[in-house]
């Protein structure tokens, strides 16, 4: 990873004009929540259904030609597996992506649909780190991490970018669901007049109490069990924890309960499909937690739902 210089607002503009014709420009839409008039980033309709498109494909694009020879190796839960497995066979690099034996068979099945190889492991008991180092060594392969990476940030930033574009100026506040950092300090960067409100699984809140101690400490060891499997990182990334920390961001937390009602909330006001995770930022919002301005953005991040648990909140 190039450690020669900082995520900046600079690399965002680039990696957005680098992406532009490989992701799609999602709509935002429009919002009423306790009087306040706000706007929903709706990312869960980003090709692959989440927005790890966007940092995938900024990363990929610079390979230097003797690493797309040598292939990818990346670890997810499933949104980053199938951003990077659709870089991938765009550009026609072979990508391996190491992924947890508990991971939703809808986010596995359309990993393994776009040509990526797939090696499984045991969350709880296996490092998803050393396993992708492992398979570097052995194959030569490039390690493409989920969020501690400049490209991968910069990448994720576009999704601000947009945003900045469609309102014609930076919001009051942007919410966003948070598992390692990279969209939250992306969009950061793409729009420094806003604030930015990280949101993580109950008992997965890394990010909030590194931001709160002024230092990065890692998940509890007895972390529960959770719905939001997309934003479960045991470790935030220093990359990602200095931009919110310098922003003064302040994290939160929602349970798999807030996120299960506004799954619902979401398909019955906005007819969109949003996985849990994906649903954290609104969660926060419906229950309380944060109170956004007028004129705020609430990211919906990805849709990569299991339809049977999709289908039990809707009975």
């Amino acid at each position: 990873m190039n450690r020669e210089r900082l995520p900046s607002a600079g690399g965002v503009a680039a990696a957005a004009e680098r992406i532009r014709d490989g992701v799609t420009r999602t709509p935002i839409l429009p919002l009423e929540i306790r009087g306040r008039r706000l706007w929903a980033k709706a990312e869960c309709l980003q090709q692959g259904g989440a927005f790890k498109l966007r940092g995938a494909t900024n990363r990929l694009l610079q390979l230097s030609e003797d690493e797309r020879k040598r292939g990818v190796v990346a670890f997810s839960s499933g949104n980053h597996a199938r951003g990077v497995a659709i870089a991938a066979r765009r550009l026609g690099i072979r990508a391996i992506i190491v992924m947890p034996a508990d991971a939703p068979e809808v986010k596995r099945a359309a990993t393994a649909a776009e040509g990526a190889e797939i090696v499984l492991y045991d969350r709880a008991n296996e490092d998803r780190v050393a396993i992708a180092a492992r398979i570097s060594a052995e194959t030569g392969a490039v390690v493409v991490p989920s969020f501690d990476d400049i490209h991968i940030i910069e990448g994720q930033g576009t999704a601000g970018v947009e945003i900045g574009e469609q309102l014609g100026a930076n919001p009051p506040m942007v919410v966003v669901p948070c598992g390692g950092g990279g969209l939250s300090a992306g969009i950061a960067l793409a729009l420094p007049d806003s604030v930015i409100v990280p949101v993580e699984p109950a008992g997965w809140d890394d990010m909030a109490r590194s931001l709160a101690g002024g230092t990065i400490v890692p998940v509890e060891a007895d972390a529960p069990p959770t719905k939001l499997d997309a934003l479960q990182t045991p470790l935030v990334s220093p990359l990602t924890f200095a931009i919110l920390h310098e922003r003064g961001a302040r994290g939160l937390s929602v349970t798999d309960e807030e996120a299960r009602a506004a799954m619902r909330y979401a398909f019955d006001h906005l007819r969109l499909v949003v996985e849990p995770g994906g649903a954290a930022a609104l969660a926060a919002v419906l229950a309380g937690k944060v109170d956004p301005p007028d004129g705020s953005v609430i990211l919906l991040s990805g849709g990569n739902v299991d339809p049977a648990y999709f289908a039990s909140l809707l009975g």
